[in-house]
């Protein structure tokens, strides 16, 4: 048997409000956002008593989402710094493709986010940086070039 499909990548964060707002001004649609709790949930995650608010992001094609989500309980671990660089251990970005890669930077940076390094080109094909966001998160971007 294979998989269907990935379903979404969660990403804890402290402020769901900011980080939610980064991701809609990226292009994210917000799919949903309400408060999870319960024993099946505990079950789930392997925590007891989780509060847990969640936003659900969707990409605008309908195939990726992100769910944001927001402990209230149990308290949050920090298990690296939040300016880890890139080759941290672990998952370490987002990539997404995305249409005028520079005003897509500049709307970003009104929320916040920080090139990490350059907005470099890659041969002939695409234009690619890496942004700093809310929560430390590195998002990724890829521009494809038109070619003849």
């Amino acid at each position: 048997m294979t998989i269907q499909r990935m379903e979404n990548v969660g990403i804890v964060v402290d402020d769901l409000d900011a980080a939610t707002a980064f991701f809609v001004e990226l292009g994210m649609e917000l799919e949903g956002r309400e408060p999870v709790e319960g024993r099946w949930a505990d079950r789930v995650v392997g925590l007891d008593a989780i509060r847990v608010d969640v936003a659900m992001m969707r990409t605008p094609d309908g195939h990726g989402r992100l769910e944001l989500m927001k402990f209230r309980t149990p308290t949050v671990v920090s298990a690296e710094p939040k300016n880890a660089p890139a080759n941290t251990l672990g998952i370490r970005r987002i990539m997404f493709a995305v249409q005028d890669i520079e005003d897509v930077i500049a709307r970003l940076r009104t929320h916040g986010a920080e090139l990490i390094g350059g907005l470099e080109q890659y041969e002939d094909t695409h234009r690619l940086c890496y942004l700093r966001g809310p929560e430390g998160i590195i998002v990724a971007l890829a521009e494809q070039l038109r070619t003849a």
